[in-house]
């Protein structure tokens, strides 16, 4: 084994110990003392105690700080990665939704005593009713891809409710992948409308595959490939025509706010990623929220129970909805994530709002525009919110795999790579990041597409300034080893 002097690495917690140390001191036991063997079935016992560390409370606290500052996080580090928006969290959101009266509620208390939550849902359903230009909203879904689900079943619901069962759902083939995963949960057949070469929808491909068994249309717009597709209304005119519905998928909101309505555009249904569009921490799995928003002809199958404001100016949650779709989750949906999200529009108003979208869109035709000369667009500007560089060099021998390797070594999280085109990587700023940091990333990209031109081998090999340098990542996944072996 290297000595712990010499290591560039960590130790780890179960190197750290001893025998007999310990973070915890319990009180001597003040019941009747039960044997092992007599409380537990000798079959569930094992043979010997686990191998748990026995380290003491304040080397458990410097061992996890020291791991806590190696991850990457939006307070920490620039973290352009395209499509989830990874932008900075207000701490106001995070101090409305920790105040007692928020955080302490239980989701079974009365009514009469949970008035101000009900009061602040309400007033967000409204909020985001009214910025997507819809009738009405309703928060329970948890997160995105559940969104769609449950946009998916208004959308039977309202077919089962006009006598016909359409099978088909369309999606032009540049969406996200849960937009077909959400059409088989919910018993439809997912069908691709091409795309063209600018990246918009192929309007002669959508024509001649929309009919009178199309339930839906589900598009993203702006799209995956950073553009905002301007022949919306007519994609809309040509659904509708059929009797289908067209299905926004919510997830690009931040290059619209205040500036476009979905509803404005011919939209029936659609959901937020409000942790994404209106800031609150996400990442690794969650927190999320999901809400649906729909036109009028929607709002009778929207989930139960819906929050609503009596004639007397208190507020109920209401389950008298006969046409409703049900519930889509357990309680009333991701509470402390609404409630940031609300804090986050109240906090910036409406001009606000419009000032989020005008400068996300600015910041990513910055980071183009700079970096157009050393990597491929394949897509024309102007572009929305993000937008996809291809680093293609002459010699072929740099993937976009090496290029986000590189970045980590600049203290830069890579972007999305490898979608939703081929060797690609889908950078978005967000409109959160300085022009100081905007600067930093474009330098670093440059000073890789220089290293890429004379000395390719230092990108190939990156990173070289973290305590794991490049993987097998196949292998790392298929054969993942987390012990540290000495060598």
């Amino acid at each position: 084994m290297v000595p712990r002097a010499q290591r560039k690495d960590h130790p780890l917690l179960f190197e750290l110990g001893a025998p007999g140390l310990c973070s915890a001191a319990l009180p001597e036991c003040d019941v009747p003392a039960v044997r092992r063997s007599e409380a537990v079935p000798a079959a569930l016992l094992a043979e010997s105690p686990p191998p748990l560390p026995e380290v003491g409370e304040l080397d458990v606290v410097r061992h996890y700080k020291r791991l806590s500052h190696r991850c990457f996080s939006v307070d920490e580090n620039f973290y352009p990665l395209g499509s989830c928006t990874m932008k900075y969290n207000p701490r106001i959101n995070e101090r409305v939704a920790a105040l007692p009266g928020f955080a302490h509620l239980h989701p079974y208390q009365d009514d009469a005593d949970v008035q101000g939550m009900l009061e602040l849902l309400y007033r967000l359903r409204c909020d985001l009713a009214d910025i997507a230009g819809l009738a009405e909203v309703s928060l329970q879904p948890a997160a995105g891809a559940h969104g769609e689900m449950t946009g998916l079943m208004i959308i039977n619901a309202y077919h089962r409710s006009r006598g016909q069962d359409r099978r088909k759902v369309l999606a032009p083939d540049s969406a996200h992948g849960t937009n077909p995963a959400s059409c088989t949960i919910c018993g439809r057949d997912a069908l691709a409308v091409k795309s063209c070469k600018n990246g918009r929808v192929d309007i002669d491909d959508l024509r001649a595959k929309v009919n009178e068994d199309t339930a839906a249309l589900m598009i993203t717009n702006p799209n995956t490939c950073g553009v905002f597709d301007e022949q919306i209304a007519d994609i809309a005119e040509i659904v509708h025509a059929k009797g289908a519905l067209l299905y926004l998928d919510g997830a690009n909101m931040n290059a619209v706010l205040g500036i476009t309505r979905p509803g404005d555009f011919g939209v029936d249904v659609m959901h937020y990623n409000t942790h994404k569009t209106f800031s609150t921490p996400h990442g690794g799995g969650g927190p999320g929220a999901g809400p649906v928003a729909v036109a009028k002809h929607l709002c009778e199958f929207l989930p139960v129970p819906q929050v609503v404001r009596r004639g007397d100016g208190t507020f109920a949650w209401d389950y008298d909805r006969p046409r409703s779709i049900g519930k889509v989750r357990s309680f009333y949906g991701q509470i402390g994530v609404l409630v940031r999200a609300y804090t986050y529009i109240r906090s910036l108003g409406s001009d606000g709002l419009r000032d989020v979208a005008e400068k996300a869109v600015l910041a990513a035709n910055y980071l183009a525009a700079r970096l157009r000369p050393a990597y491929k667009l394949p897509f024309p500007p102007p572009f929305a919110h993000e937008f996809i560089a291809v680093p293609e060099f002459p010699d072929g021998e740099v993937s976009e795999l090496d290029i986000a390797k590189r970045l980590i070594d600049h203290g830069i999280h890579p972007p999305t790579m490898s979608w939703p085109i081929h060797h690609c990587l889908m950078i978005e700023p967000t409109e959160t990041e300085s022009l100081a940091t905007l600067d930093r990333f474009v330098e670093a990209m440059l000073d890789i597409a220089e290293e890429v031109r004379l000395t390719p081998e230092v990108v190939r090999s990156a990173p070289h300034t973290t305590p794991v340098k490049r993987l097998d990542e196949v292998t790392a996944s298929r054969k993942p080893n987390v012990r540290w072996r000495g060598e």
